[in-house]
């Protein structure tokens, strides 16, 4: 289509401006949800030392070798050894320690028995046991000492999200703090005079404002503090006044992106494209929804997005462009949504020569595969729709239609 450009040249123009922000080094407690801006390397050996996988006992294989019901292998329990206790008593030939999971092993000991191989089990633990069947080799039920990981051992990379299962690698690792990427800071700014607060009484013309909420929980979303979200009529100078104060580099609410949806269209009051003529480019792009997009990166640092003011457009625009830029800000690895392959479960048009963002739901109860669901008739308009959606079906192009159950591609977001 002539005069568009495609959805990858304009993301790599916004990646190419966005510069990953400055590192800190924040303690474990304090790191959840942010980028790993260099590896993390273990302290320690991961586990820390040779200790039982089971509860039971600690013994020499050698004695316990031809345990069997017919032939139980009698042992005297010499000591008692929790989790946590530094004891390291001497086991000798033909006796035993009682030992909890995560104890340390005796060094005398080679194998673990649980309590369910003995005659007693827990009930009769110490004093003397009857082993009723075999460790299956020597080492049976050990972990031994560094067969996760070894002290210096990068246990995670650079550009890594520090989400529940990295943190508690890292503490495991016996790592106290972390360097990461500071969180972007983002000012969200609506614009159009018909945007009234939600909950507040309508007049004829007038619509419940929704972009802001919506780009502000996205941004959160991916990482960011969002240190103002707000709404500017068309008309007057407020929209300017607001920039000036979110990019004011003395204020507290200074940002590092601005978000504004709306006025960036071709119609008679775009008050983004006439107030930030100069300082933003505006552009057409080959994707539907979300064709008008303007961007822009201050003197500052300060990168700006215009996104179209019709909620699933901003919803679409902010995936495609502003979500992967927050990323590349705080360095992060994988800057892509995970996509997988669907079928359809209805057909539906498509628009000539732009890519396709249709949000849809996915229908999990099919024997056989996944259904992508429609959770909307395609316009842009529909907010209510857009909030059923678990991720957007998208379609190439140069593809005329979708079929039923024909394959498509499916970006997960949620």
């Amino acid at each position: 289509m002539s005069g568009l450009r495609s959805v990858e040249e304009h993301l790599a123009d916004v990646l190419a401006a966005a510069e990953p922000l400055e590192a800190e080094r924040l303690p474990l407690a304090a790191a959840h949800g942010r980028t790993l801006r260099a590896p993390v390397h273990a302290a320690v050996d991961i586990p820390v030392f040779d200790n039982s996988a089971m509860d039971g006992f600690a013994v020499r294989f050698a004695d316990v070798a031809d345990a069997a019901p017919a032939a139980p292998a009698a042992l005297r329990v010499v000591a008692d050894l929790p989790a946590g206790s530094d004891a390291d008593p001497r086991v000798a030939a033909g006796e035993a320690a009682r030992i909890m999971t995560g104890s340390a092993l005796p060094t005398d000991a080679d194998a673990i028995v649980p309590f369910e191989d003995t005659a007693g089990g827990l009930a009769d633990s110490l004093g003397s046991i009857s082993v009723l069947a075999a460790p299956r080799a020597v080492g049976a039920h050990i972990r031994r000492a560094g067969e996760d990981a070894r002290a210096g051992d990068e246990v995670l990379p650079g550009g890594a999200l520090l989400g529940p299962l990295q943190l508690a690698a890292a503490a495991a690792a016996g790592v106290a703090d972390v360097v990461v990427a500071r969180r972007p800071r983002v000012a969200v700014i609506s614009t159009g005079s018909e945007l009234v607060e939600p909950g507040s009484p309508l007049r004829r013309g007038q619509i419940p404002e929704s972009n802001s909420f919506l780009l502000a929980a996205l941004a959160a979303e991916a990482g960011a503090d969002v240190v103002r979200r707000a709404s500017v009529s068309d008309e007057g100078g407020g929209l300017e006044t607001l920039l000036a104060e979110v990019t004011d580099a003395r204020s507290s609410d200074r940002a590092d992106v601005v978000i504004f949806s709306g006025g960036v269209s071709a119609g008679a009051y775009e008050v983004v494209k006439t107030t930030l003529s100069g300082r933003m480019s505006f552009s057409r792009v080959a994707m539907q929804p979300g064709k008008p997009q303007g961007f822009g990166r201050l003197e500052s640092g300060t990168l700006l997005f215009g996104l179209p003011g019709n909620p699933v457009s901003a919803a679409v625009s902010f995936e495609v462009f502003v979500r992967p830029a927050l990323l590349r800000l705080q360095g992060r690895d994988l800057l892509d949504r995970p996509v997988i392959t669907l079928r359809a479960a209805a057909g539906w048009r498509t628009p000539p020569a732009r890519r396709q963002y249709l949000p849809v739901t996915i229908d999990r109860s099919v024997p056989g595969g996944w259904l992508a669901v429609p959770a909307t008739s395609g316009g842009s308009h529909l907010a209510g729709g857009l909030g059923r959606a678990e991720a957007y079906a998208v379609v190439p192009a140069e593809t005329d239609a979708v079929a039923t159950g024909d394959p498509v591609d499916v970006m997960l977001i949620s």
